[in-house]
């Protein structure tokens, strides 16, 4: 498990460092993102690592690798936007957006720690294919819970779905590089 913890952080400080380049080259403009616009924008990404994953003729030179990498940080944007609502404007420095976003991955992380105790890191065994269909069924019930205005009956919700989504990304990232 602790190599688990060491390959998830430096999955993380990739994306992490991805999200501060892009603050810097764009401030925060995310924040005035509603929640099924994030979910749409993860969707079409995993649609495409999908759609890579199964066709042999690539027309755009990005891999699932960058995917994956935005799954992760639009899922970030996603729960920060769920904790301070949304804005109508952007209304966070790059001080405070990276504060959330560690925020955000803590919690995300000690999630993956909890179930990956109690599942034996069963994600060792599951194929990158397998990871971006289980991202892609995530999505369908976060849309499905944003229809049902945020409710559900006996089903965890949005925050629990994105958190998932961040870490089989994280997990997808991991086999990758080990490839």
């Amino acid at each position: 498990m602790q190599q688990t913890s060491q390959q998830y952080d430096a999955v993380i400080n990739t994306c992490r460092e991805l999200f501060l380049k892009k603050t810097k080259d764009y401030g925060t403009a995310w924040r005035i993102l509603r929640l099924p616009s994030l979910t749409d924008q993860i969707f079409i990404k995993a649609q495409r690592i999908r759609s890579l994953q199964q066709n042999e003729v690539r027309k755009v030179d990005e891999g699932e690798q960058s995917e994956f990498i935005g799954i992760i940080n639009y899922s970030i944007m996603a729960l920060i936007q769920l904790e301070k609502g949304i804005a109508e404007q952007p209304d966070l420095d790059a001080k405070e957006a990276i504060s959330l976003y560690d925020k955000e991955v803590f919690t995300t992380k000690t999630l993956m720690e909890n179930k990956n105790h109690d599942y034996g890191e069963a994600w060792r065994d599951i194929r990158v294919s397998s990871l971006t269909d289980l991202i892609l069924q995530k999505l369908l019930r976060v849309k499905q819970i944003e229809d049902n205005s945020g409710a559900t009956l006996v089903s965890e919700g949005i925050d629990a779905n994105y958190q998932d989504i961040v870490n089989y990304a994280v997990f997808a990232l991991i086999h990758l590089s080990e490839k």
